[in-house]
């Protein structure tokens, strides 16, 4: 009676672990969908530049795949351990096991990769916003006016700090008539952004990665042993039936020979 709950108990842990699991697959959807179409990213990647430093690097799409495939297999996994908890699969377990150790080294390989890596993302958009900048200095053309202005209202800064205390023609002229009604650094603003964005991811996959072992933790004593005790119980009855199978052959011949 003691192992049955203590069954249940572990039982009704690994769904709630799997419904946290599911939850999590949803919130990095949900991010890498924001690192995709998120307005401060995409204002970057349309900037027209023959040669988009932001484009160049592959950021984006990478991104984009590599979360959308993690997060399917965080769901996967969350809904295949809920059918190997409830119905006690063998090939449902050895699935989840298998989907759970592709996750686990992935978000260990995404951690790595955001926290040395994250500067690449950094220099590209700010490349740009540079790129742009010195465009509005040397000339006049609306069409670059209006993606600085576009990025500035983003970013809800204006124009670079002045190296000597002194401002530029952009700042001037653009910061006093737009309506973001800031003169912050917009190099500044968008590394601080990033380092935000950043920051949240690496927190995201350490989150990602603690789920994993805990889950594989909780599935290892309960599913295994259970597993087992089914094997013994299958194998005592079939040892049963045997020998009640040998009983009555030997039953048979006694009462053959007595007639």
């Amino acid at each position: 009676m003691g192992q049955r709950y203590r069954v249940r108990a572990v039982k009704c842990q690994l769904l709630v672990a799997s419904f946290f699991v599911m939850v999590l697959g949803v919130s990095l959807t949900i991010l890498t969908i924001i690192t995709y179409y998120g307005k401060h990213f995409t204002v970057i990647s349309e900037v027209s530049l023959e040669t988009n430093p932001y484009k160049r690097t592959l950021l984006q799409r990478g991104v984009f795949f590599a979360g959308i495939c993690l997060s399917i297999l965080l769901i996967i996994a969350a809904l295949l351990s809920v059918v190997a908890t409830v119905r006690e699969l063998e090939s449902a377990m050895a699935a989840v096991f298998f989907c759970f150790g592709v996750v686990f080294c992935a978000s260990v390989k995404a951690t790595y990769w955001s926290i040395t890596n994250g500067i690449v993302a950094e220099d590209a958009m700010m490349d740009v916003y540079d790129v742009v900048y010195e465009d509005v200095r040397s000339n006049s053309s609306n069409t670059r006016r209006q993606e600085l202005h576009t990025i500035h209202k983003t970013f809800l800064c204006c124009g670079k700090k002045p190296p000597f205390g002194e401002a530029s023609r952009i700042e001037k002229e653009m910061c006093q008539s737009e309506a973001v009604g800031t003169e912050k650094d917009c190099l500044e603003e968008i590394q601080n952004f990033l380092k935000k964005h950043m920051t949240f991811v690496s927190v995201l996959m350490t989150i990602t990665i603690f789920f994993m072992v805990n889950i594989c933790v909780l599935w290892y004593p309960p599913v295994f042993p259970l597993n087992q005790q089914k094997q013994k119980c299958k194998s005592s009855f079939m040892d049963g039936s045997i020998i009640l199978q040998k009983w009555q052959h030997s039953a048979s011949l006694k009462t053959t020979t007595l007639f």
